[in-house]
């Protein structure tokens, strides 16, 4: 690293998300110490496509970088950061050539191209095969899928790339010059073989991808380079300082809540809810497989995550945004954020909501129940059900659908799950916490960090560099208290009374669901 340091020494974690870019600068006890952000900006290029969704790799770059340089701008001495690891959103990337220039957009998550690919890929290679050798759930935004459709769609564009850099990919080479991937993140790809932690010679022949365009896949935590001349002046971290493997955001945000040993959760609660649990080696069994799981390689070495998800907050979202204009408006009269009111109107309403009940398949189902032609539905309202009952009652369904996951990874996986922290946005949340604990029949355990996963890259930079011996001494480090939700036992008994009703649901309305579903326009 280039320069002396003076005063304290700090680490940074840079956080792809969906919604936002960030750089984060702790120091070593992991107190945020500066702070940059930009938004990430969804474009949708094609005209005669409108729902066909990509990331501009200028406005990645471009927002990380003016993030970084943001963040940087705060510190008295840039050459105090002593490393730097990336982490963010899996699956999206991008092919480059030989000098590293993009050669086409990230096609994101949120993109429909892929639908024949991932009907092709299930007909011809099969979901039980894929997750018997990768631990994948097939999805139609699986990175294989990207790579076939460039084969049918743009074979010119594929037949001049040289390596295709998954998104912290592309960053780490933009920052530091080296192209390489770490084992989380060639988790994603629906071509990593989890026993050997390599490329899959099967899934390759079987997909007819070329395994030459794929990077060779490294732990995180490992040193990959350093900060290039380029990249500092973008930037403002200091050229010379080491780029360190970070890895996959929900693996990251395990490091700094101690949630890496059997036994213990994480619930990332935001659009999507995550809940992972530390398992010491890959379960790729078909019973773990038809539930909808995945299982990656986790960013503590040596360690595998197993992974249930489904759409979460993105409903009340869709509820804050179609039935909130009320709230929005008490809340601007009495001064507090409309979140406030809503969730009072929510707490006005009696645990069960007066008999409502909601299914949250609003963007299909994904765990345990894999079904993307699912709706989701409100049923059991009378003349009775107010606007407050049909708000909890969303939320209680999202809390039975978070309790149907754990029940699928302890069964599948033969754990106990009896711890469950919970981070993300949705955390600061009270209400829903406290409901959690409620339906879960668990303590709830609401870690203070905020943005758990670029602090866990940070740990990942520190490690790299030899700042912490290893994941347990940098959680030792970082820890910060925990606040706690305790069930209260009134509630808990009835929600386990009512869960079978929640549980009847899905199948009383699979048929009208898929009906209407295959009715919707295109």
């Amino acid at each position: 690293m280039s320069g002396a340091r003076n005063g304290p020494t700090y680490l940074a974690g840079i956080d792809l998300g969906s919604t936002s870019l960030k750089c984060i600068i702790y120091d070593l006890a992991g107190n945020v110490v500066a702070h940059g952000s930009r938004p990430t900006e969804r474009v949708h290029p094609d005209a005669a496509h409108p729902d066909w969704t990509v990331w501009d790799p200028a406005q990645i770059w471009g927002g990380a970088a003016a993030a970084a340089r943001e963040a940087t701008g705060r510190l008295g001495d840039a050459r105090s950061i002593a490393a730097v690891a990336v982490t963010g959103m899996g699956m999206d990337g991008l092919p480059v050539d030989e000098s590293g220039a993009w050669l086409y957009p990230f096609i994101s998550w949120l993109c429909p191209r892929t639908e024949p690919q991932h009907r092709w890929w299930g007909d011809n290679i099969g979901a039980e095969r894929t997750f018997a050798i990768g631990g994948n759930t097939l999805w139609r935004f699986g990175t294989a899928l990207r790579l076939l459709w460039m084969a049918e769609h743009e074979p010119a564009i594929l037949a001049r790339t040289h390596k295709w850099l998954l998104i912290e990919d592309f960053l780490n080479f933009m920052l530091c010059g080296i192209m390489a991937t770490d084992y989380s993140m060639a988790s994603c790809t629906m071509l990593f073989d989890q026993r050997a932690r390599a490329w899959s010679p099967e899934l390759l022949t079987l997909s007819s991808i070329d395994g030459g365009l794929l990077c060779d896949p490294r732990p995180s935590g490992t040193v990959l380079g350093e900060i290039t001349g380029s990249a500092a002046a973008a930037t403002g971290i200091p050229a010379g300082t080491p780029v360190v493997l970070g890895g996959h955001d929900y693996l990251c945000g395990a490091l700094p809540v101690g949630a890496v040993v059997p036994g213990m959760a994480l619930d990332v609660t935001g659009t999507w809810e995550v809940v992972h649990t530390t398992i010491p080696a890959p379960v790729l069994t078909p019973s773990l497989q038809a539930v909808g799981a995945t299982v990656e390689c986790h960013v503590v070495r040596d360690m595998y995550s197993a992974m249930g998800a489904a759409v979460s907050s993105e409903m009340l979202e869709w509820y804050r945004r179609e039935y909130g204009a009320e709230a929005r408006a008490r809340s601007i009269e009495r001064g507090c954020a409309d979140w406030e009111t809503l969730m009072e109107e929510a707490a006005g309403s009696p645990p069960g909501s007066r008999g409502a009940l909601f299914l949250p398949h609003m963007s299909g189902a994904g765990c345990p129940i894999v079904d993307t032609r699912s709706r989701g539905g409100f049923v059991g309202l009378s003349d009775r059900t107010t606007r407050g009952d049909m708000l909890r009652a969303l939320i209680e369904g999202l809390d039975y659908q978070l309790l149907d996951i754990i029940n699928a990874l302890q069964a599948n996986l033969g754990v106990d799950v009896s711890r469950l922290v919970v981070v993300g946005g949705a955390a600061r949340n009270a209400f829903w916490m406290q409901n959690k604990a409620d339906v879960v029949g668990r303590v709830i355990e609401v870690s203070e960090v905020e943005d758990a996963s670029p602090l866990g890259a940070a740990m990942l930079a520190g490690i790299g560099v030899g700042i912490y011996r290893d994941e347990r001494d940098a959680f030792q480090q970082v820890r910060k208290p925990m606040k706690t939700f305790e069930p209260d036992t009134g509630a808990a008994a009835r929600y386990a009374e009512w869960f079978p009703l929640y549980k009847a649901v899905y199948p009383a309305l699979r048929q009208i669901n898929h009906a209407v579903s295959e009715r919707e326009p295109a």
